[in-house]
This record gives C-alpha cells, sequence and structure tokens, in this order.
C-alpha cells in the first residue's frame, strides 16, 4: 500500500529471536502503512548473517520505498564477536544460551559478590548477559577470543551493515544496559568489568542518546539508535511511569517504566535503562509462551483446546502444581533446573487440571516478578499483558486474579517494531518525547479475574521444594 501525498513514512525492525518484522508507519500519526516478515534458523546460537537475509527478505518488494526514518530493535544480551576487518568471528551466542551460567557464577564472586554487581551495573549477571558469554568465550575458544576486535549487541550489528560496516558502530542506553559492562546510573562503560570477563578490552559501541541518530542509510534514511526489544516494546504500548508490562513470549518479561535506576542485589530485578531516557527495572522468565505449547501438545490438543480445558477447571486445579522450568529457569536463577508436577491423584489427574496447572504456573512466575518489581518501589498503577500468550483466553481470565492488578490487554501487534517505528518518527523531529500515536491504536481491553490467593501460595511450596 502506498503513503498519501505529504505523508512521512517510518520503518521499525523487530530482529527477535524467531524472526524478522518490519512495519512501516506514519511518523506523524502512526498509522500502519505496511509490513513484512521473515523467519530465522531455531538455535541458542546464530550466524548474524542470517538476520540480514531475513531484513532483506522481509522488505523485499519495495517495502522501504519513500521511508524517511528507520529504527532497529532486536533481542538483547547477544554476543556479536567481530575481527578488525569486520567479520564475525563465531555464531552470535544468544540471550537463550546457558552454557555460561557457570561463568556467571564465577564472576559474581570474583567481583566481591552480588551487591558489587548491582552498585556497579544495576544487574547481577546471569548467563544470559554478554559478560558471561565474553569470559564463556575466553576460557572455551581462546583463539576466537583473540581475533575479536569489537563486541556489538543484535541491534548494534543491524545497525551498522544498515549504516555500511565503514561506519562507527552504535548502540543505545537501553541495549547497553543489557550487556554487564554499562552502568545506567552512571551511563558509562565500565572497561575493568569488560577486562575482568575477557582478559581484554575490546572496541565497544558509542551509546546514543534516545533521539540521537545513528547515521544514514546507503538509501538515505535516517538511522534512529535502536534499542533492546523489551525496550522497544514500551515505547510501542506508550508505556508510561505507573506502567508494568507483562510479556507472554518465547521468554516472559515483567517490567516497569521507572523514574530512577535500581539496583537490586538477590539478581531477580535487572536494573535497565529505556529507550526515552528513563529506567526499565525487569524480571525474566526464560519459560512462557512455550508451557502452553509443551502442555496442549501433551493433551493432543491446540491452542484453543488448551483454553478450553484450563478454563473447565477450578482455580487451583484441584491442587496440581507445575513448576515449569522446562528449559531451566533466570528468575529464580536455575539454569539446570527441570520442570516439576506435582499434587496429582488418581482422581485429579485429568486433562483439564493439567491445562489449568500450566496456565497458573506460567503466571505465577511472572506473579514472582511483579513482587519483584514492587520489592524495587515500582508504582504498579496497572499491568499492560502482551505477547503471543497474552491471546490466550485462559491466561487473560487468571492473570488478573495472580498479577494483583488491574490487567488491560492492548490490541494485538508487533510491539517491538511499533517501538522502533516510533523511535524512528521520534529521531525525525528530535521532541522531547516521542510523538503521541494513540489515535491510530486500539484502547486496551480491561479484563478482570476471581481472587485465588491460594494458588500463588501452592505454587510458592512446590517451587521451593525444588531448590
Amino acid at each position: 500500500m502506498a503513503a498519501r501525498a505529504g505523508v512521512r513514512l517510518v520503518a521499525g525492525i523487530d530482529s527477535s529471536t524467531q524472526a524478522t518484522k518490519v512495519v512501516v508507519r506514519d511518523a506523524d500519526t502512526g498509522a500502519l502503512v505496511r509490513e513484512g516478515r521473515a523467519p530465522h534458523p531455531d538455535g541458542t546460537e546464530i550466524d548474524p548473517g542470517h538476520w540480514w537475509q531475513a531484513l532483506q527478505t522481509a522488505t523485499s518488494g519495495g517495502l522501504l520505498d519513500d521511508v524517511a526514518a528507520v529504527a532497529v530493535g532486536a533481542q538483547q544480551h547477544g554476543m556479536v564477536c567481530v575481527d578488525e576487518a569486520g567479520a564475525v568471528v563465531r555464531p552470535a551466542l544468544l540471550w537463550n544460551d546457558t552454557r555460561s551460567a557457570q561463568a556467571a557464577a564465577d564472576l559474581i564472586g570474583e567481583l566481591g559478590g552480588p551487591q558489587a554487581w548491582a552498585e556497579a551495573v544495576g544487574s547481577v549477571p546471569v548467563a544470559s548477559f554478554t559478560v558471561t558469554k565474553l569470559r564463556w568465550l575466553a576460557a572455551h575458544e581462546p583463539d576466537h577470543a583473540k581475533r575479536t576486535a569489537a563486541v556489538l549487541l543484535p541491534h548494534d550489528w543491524l545497525t551498522w551493515r544498515l549504516a555500511g560496516t565503514q561506519a562507527e558502530p552504535a548502540t543505545d542506553r537501553g541495549d547497553a544496559s543489557g550487556t554487564g559492562y554499562w552502568s545506567p546510573a552512571t551511563g558509562e562503560y565500565r572497561p575493568d568489568l569488560l577486562e575482568l570477563a575477557f582478559g581484554q578490552v575490546p572496541r565497544l559501541p558509542r551509546v546514543l542518546g534516545p533521539t540521537e541518530p545513528a547515521g544514514h542509510t546507503r538509501a538515505g534514511m535516517l538511522l534512529g539508535p535502536g534499542t533492546g526489544d523489551n525496550m522497544a516494546a514500551a515505547l510501542g504500548v506508550g508505556a508510561r511511569p505507573g506502567d508494568v508490562i507483562v510479556s507472554v513470549g518465547t521468554s516472559g518479561t515483567v517490567f516497569a517504566v521507572h523514574d530512577r535506576p535500581s539496583a537490586d542485589p538477590s539478581g531477580i530485578v535487572a536494573g535497565f535503562a529505556d529507550a526515552t531516557g528513563r529506567y526499565l527495572p525487569l524480571v525474566c522468565t526464560l519459560n512462557a509462551a512455550r508451557v502452553l505449547q509443551a502442555t496442549a501438545a501433551l493433551l493432543g490438543v491446540d491452542l484453543d483446546g488448551l483454553d478450553d480445558l484450563a478454563l473447565a477447571a477450578p482455580p487451583g486445579a484441584e491442587g496440581v502444581v507445575l513448576v515449569p522450568y522446562f528449559e531451566g529457569e533466570r528468575t529464580p536463577n536455575r539454569p539446570d533446573a527441570t520442570a516439576q508436577l506435582s499434587g496429582l491423584r488418581l482422581a485429579t489427574t485429568t486433562p483439564a487440571n493439567l491445562a489449568r496447572a500450566a496456565v497458573e504456573g506460567m503466571l505465577c512466575g511472572l506473579a514472582d516478578g511483579l513482587d519483584a518489581l514492587r520489592g524495587q518501589d515500582v508504582t504498579v498503577d496497572r499491568v499492560l499483558l502482551v505477547g503471543g500468550g497474552a491471546r490466550s483466553r485462559a491466561v487473560q481470565a487468571v492473570g488478573p486474579s495472580l498479577l494483583d492488578a488491574p490487567v488491560l490487554v492492548p490490541a494485538a501487534g508487533e510491539y517491538v517494531a511499533d517501538g522502533a517505528a516510533r523511535q524512528a518518527a521520534w529521531a525525525l523531529t528530535g521532541d522531547p518525547e516521542p510523538p503521541d500515536w494513540s489515535a491510530t491504536t486500539t484502547a486496551p481491553r480491561t479484563v478482570h479475574g476471581e481472587p485465588t490467593p491460594q494458588v500463588r501460595q501452592a505454587y510458592a511450596e512446590a517451587r521451593d521444594r525444588g531448590v
């Protein structure tokens, strides 16, 4: 679809774990003009060239024609090492690769414990963080480590490719805050932590402000600074202080727009920055929508069938509890954990109870994250429930009671790509705040649920038995 005469167009790119998604929107109103998509290979490491090829596929057929500005939102934490010539040294290790779990534990001890890390960079490193992946690389692939001249994040690398590899690589506050060697509180890199982890200090991208351009593409489009996927999603849904976003995707994330940096020595809350100059304290779980998919497959139903079963069971699933650590877990930090199903009796082992336990277990993990944000003095006025798993009727029905807050469900959309597009529009204007696109978006639906405190208690007891 072509734009109307006089309309300025902007594009937002979401390079996620699973796919590249691109939206083209009206810079002034946010109205959607066109969009594209292309898949990524599965796995916890990937040649970044696949991201670039997917971007070419997703934007084929003139998708970016007449676009004035573009920005990239991408999965956080991924380690992209390049050599002096700009070539990628090895496949990028992604956020969900847990092979650096021991490296994270070692680094915590070497700096003096969790408190020292929280004070230094606002977060305590876990296996997902870039700094731990660099330690793993130095220990296990020393030849690759020696070849590494610069370290980029996925969005940095894509922005750099769009600008041309002769340009200076750039990142933003939001994505930099997930590395483990940049401090949201000071706005500075910590080369001493990089030296501690990697044994050397490779070149790092410059950190741009919220509207500071990263350059221009070869086609002349202005390049916004880009950001991490969670930061872009917050922009995409128009989150404001007092809003907490609960995202039920490949991972589960609970994050809030906040006016001051956080530093949680427990390591549960990561003290990130956002894409607006504020902060984005965040809790992440590794097991979210895939819990529903795995349980549906086990029961031989599709996701709609899983909803039907879960809604037919009583709250608490008659004592059946699922602690859904199918892929290990990041919060709490148990990378080697497995899932636990407890409370089974002959009379209660039914498909409906198993389905309900899956929904409740996944949501209880996210509710633990919301409690952790409250413990960091984050105001919770309302919860915005987003992500593929948020479309589940059972998740919407059970969520308000377990999250203990008003829950709103925004209209389905590509929130990360939308946030990147909104950032690109903001970079065009340089205004103090991002453009208001609320007139072209559907108002969120408020959903309600019955109070079920016993579900949280039963879950907590099962979770803690597995320590």
